[in-house]
């Protein structure tokens, strides 16, 4: 008897076909991620790092282009070295990128059935 598969939903669809994300969106989410987990609120984390807490917010929802001496004073006021936080960054991507490829297969062997 054959394997049901499910058809992806609509979001899964439209991921599959959505660009990779930016290098500045990635930074930010594992920024945000990294302040929540530490229960840290935005303008604190922005006064050790020495940028305003707009500056951060925008690095945060991937709307700024940070230079490294930004994302290094940032890095440094949550605590982790740039390696650290790239690797982190990193991560985030290959896993976005396996859940892209697991959508797309699952999307064309749907539509191949």
């Amino acid at each position: 008897m054959a394997e049901i598969i499910p058809l992806p939903t609509p979001s899964e669809r439209r991921s599959a076909r959505d660009p990779e994300p930016l290098w500045r969106d990635a930074l930010g989410d594992r920024l945000r991620r990294l302040r929540h987990e530490r229960g840290e609120r935005l303008a604190d984390t922005a006064e050790r790092a020495g940028v305003s807490p707009q500056y951060l917010s925008e690095m945060e929802r991937g709307l700024k282009e940070p230079s490294s001496e930004m994302i290094a004073a940032v890095a440094g006021a949550l605590e982790v070295t740039l390696i650290e936080l790239t690797a982190g960054v990193v991560d985030d991507l290959r896993s976005n990128a396996a859940e892209r490829s697991a959508v797309s297969v699952r999307a064309t062997f749907s539509l191949a059935a």
